[in-house]
């Protein structure tokens, strides 16, 4: 988690938001990007959805 949320603040443009609208539509494409194209070292190089989905086809 607090990997998570420390690229997160690195990662994302919530300043430039002016509403609470824009800022949930920030969180939630920043969410998106993070487990479906953002690779993970830690994950053997995977995203998170992709290391879920093999862990799943191995067991």
């Amino acid at each position: 988690q607090e990997s998570f949320f420390g690229h997160f603040k690195d990662e994302t443009n919530i300043k430039q938001c002016k509403n609470l609208k824009e800022l949930k539509k920030e969180i939630r494409s920043y969410i998106t990007h993070y487990n479906n194209t953002r690779y993970q070292w830690d994950l053997k190089k995977m995203t998170p959805v992709q290391y879920r989905n093999h862990l799943l086809r191995v067991a």
